[in-house]
């Protein structure tokens, strides 16, 4: 049985990065995508991005939706691509984030926190294309070994001011011969505030193509003992997914009538 608690405890833990856009309404023009093109980024960051597709065609899509299937509560989320809004949907609660997240829950069945988990699990889905949003510093980083075979990798910082835990830390390691994304490092500092040397481990081997883009078929978190990846832990699957190039209405992500935004405890 797939297990789903790890969603609920990662809640406090972990907070995505933010991309914006100046006016998310129009569409992208010639001299954007161009400008995608030529930003430099790393050669294996470029290779990564290229082995999944490509940033130019992954900046070409709007519309992003998948479900989680909780066996209570599943959850529909869709997101845009180019303004980072989101609505997170299921029978018993709605989640989301206009500019500011928040919550449609007549009945209180939602104990979370929307600050944080309105883009947690795309933050997830989404690699490694969100690694290439702006704000972020490149470095090396020592091979992952794991079952004797070593993973190539980038240590992913954020500059000051960047989403809520700019000290937060990702380590993407990649296939040497394909160059797809294998695992994915990070470091929770929300609480603290200070950096951690606690690295969590999300194994990538199950892929299949989206609008020819190469995007998680599921996600496996892993056991840690000495610093040393062990066994699976949990798993998470996401179904139905769909891509596309258009936008819904705006409308669509504002926080309804009788929803209230959330205000940080």
């Amino acid at each position: 049985m797939r297990k789903f608690l790890l969603i609920a405890l990662l809640l406090p833990f972990i907070a995505c990065k933010q991309a914006t856009k100046a006016n998310v309404n129009s569409e992208q023009t010639d001299e954007e995508q161009v400008e995608v093109s030529k930003k430099q980024y790393p050669e294996t960051i470029t290779k990564v991005l290229d082995a999944h597709g490509g940033l130019v065609s992954w900046k070409q899509q709007r519309t992003l939706s998948y479900v989680l299937p909780k066996d209570k509560n599943p959850e529909t989320h869709t997101i845009d691509l180019w303004s980072r809004n989101e609505k997170i949907e299921t029978p018993d609660y709605t989640i989301g984030f206009d500019g500011k997240p928040w919550v449609l829950d007549n009945d209180s069945n939602y104990k979370g926190n929307p600050e944080f988990y309105h883009n947690l699990m795309f933050y997830f889905y989404a690699m490694p294309f969100v690694l290439a949003d702006d704000g972020i510093v490149y470095n090396e980083t020592e091979d992952l070994v794991f079952d004797g075979i070593s993973y190539p990798g980038v240590k992913i910082s954020y500059d000051a001011g960047v989403g809520i835990t700019p000290k937060d830390e990702y380590f993407i390691h990649f296939d040497s011969e394909t160059h797809q994304m294998a695992w994915l490092g990070y470091t929770v500092t929300y609480r603290s505030g200070e950096k951690s040397d606690n690295v969590k481990w999300i194994r990538y081997d199950d892929w299949k193509k989206v609008n020819d883009l190469v995007l998680p078929n599921s996600i496996s978190w892993h056991t840690v003992e000495d610093g040393k990846i062990q066994g699976m832990r949990n798993q998470v699957v996401f179904e139905n997914v769909t891509l596309s190039t258009v936008g819904v209405p705006t409308s669509f992500y504002d926080k309804p009538e009788m929803g209230e935004y959330w205000v940080k405890p």
